[in-house]
């Protein structure tokens, strides 16, 4: 491993899943989601448990589509935002699979592959399950206010998503292949509004995309980021630019690209760990899949709050991690 760039050259996506709530299935990537359900309970008695279930079916999903048994999997590395992501744990507690539970706040899903994809790479797993989630429900009573408040919500604002994603990777080969990884470092760029946290990740996104580009030579047709959102989409491409790094139509967000903002009345957009987890396993391997790209630097954003760090008043660090992914015939 160089000081910014992990390189990987036996990790392979055997397959992937993603679910996702009613709102999400109404936005415009709606035919590229594996399943949905209009139930935001997903037929529980709790949003919590809802998150379990929600993750459980598509774990199942995943493994239905892969045609591969649970007694085949070495690994599962997966996270959530509800508190000591007990969503992931009661969701594959029943499977007997070897567990690392994750938190990277909305960076989870890419922090996911990375582990996994490292574990593959020692030779020390053939087989890996990485995913991530969050539900709006569950994320509102986490960070903000129960919905019940009736809590209203700035322009820069962002809508938790309700979905999950998840990858298969192995040491088998396959057209889809993880080539290369950055770990994030926390940015802090002192922002304490919790209503705009696409301005407070803005500045780890681009740290990362800024490492990836500077030490790696490879051809990108896409880089998509996680949740900025608007706000941050506009503030990190901004930077870019003064770095001298215009990509132009080849940057998007992951916020805005999952809900209509405008008919959907989104704000800001889109966010939480099953935004770019949904949309990766979903709209972004299909582009994949069909050749209409060929390589993406998915770049995973979190804001590394939680709610007594917002009553003290703190900044809110921020990080991104990202992989680098190609498609090869």
């Amino acid at each position: 491993m160089q000081k910014n760039i992990m390189n990987f050259d036996n990790v392979y996506i055997n397959n992937w899943a993603s679910t996702v709530g009613k709102k999400e299935y109404e936005g415009p990537l709606r035919n590229t989601f594996d399943a949905y359900d209009p139930d935001e309970y997903f037929g529980c008695d709790s949003f919590e448990k809802a998150e379990s279930e929600m993750v459980r079916r598509n774990i199942n999903l995943l493994c239905g589509k892969a045609n591969i048994e649970f007694d085949n999997i070495d690994l599962i590395t997966g996270g959530d935002l509800v508190n000591q992501c007990v969503s992931t744990s009661f969701a594959i507690s029943n499977t007997n699979i070897p567990f690392l539970g994750l938190y990277g706040a909305c960076s989870t899903m890419i922090e996911a592959l990375i582990c996994g994809s490292t574990f593959i790479k020692s030779n020390n797993v053939n087989n890996a399950i990485c995913f991530a989630s969050s539900h709006f429900c569950t994320a509102e009573r986490q960070y903000r206010f129960p919905l019940e408040y009736g809590s209203l919500k700035t322009p820069t604002s962002q809508h938790t998503v309700t979905g999950t994603g998840a990858f298969l990777i192995s040491n088998n080969a396959n057209k889809i292949k993880i080539k290369n990884a950055v770990i994030g470092r926390i940015i802090d760029n002192e922002i304490t509004d919790q209503n705009n946290m696409g301005a407070a990740m803005a500045g780890a996104a681009v740290d990362t995309i800024m490492r990836f580009v500077r030490y790696c030579n490879n051809d990108i047709d896409l880089i998509v980021t996680g949740d900025l959102g608007i706000e941050g989409h506009e503030i990190a491409s901004s930077l870019l630019k003064l770095e001298g790094m215009d990509f132009s139509n080849k940057f998007l967000d992951c916020g805005m690209l999952i809900y209509d903002t405008k008919r959907q009345k989104m704000l800001s957009g889109g966010s939480g760990c099953g935004c770019i987890a949904s949309v990766s396993a979903g709209h972004i391997m299909h582009l994949l899949e069909t050749n209409k790209i060929k390589n993406v630097l998915l770049v995973g954003t979190g804001a590394l709050l939680n709610t007594n760090s917002v009553l003290e008043k703190r900044h809110i660090p921020a990080i991104a991690h990202a992989v680098y992914i190609t498609s090869e015939e």
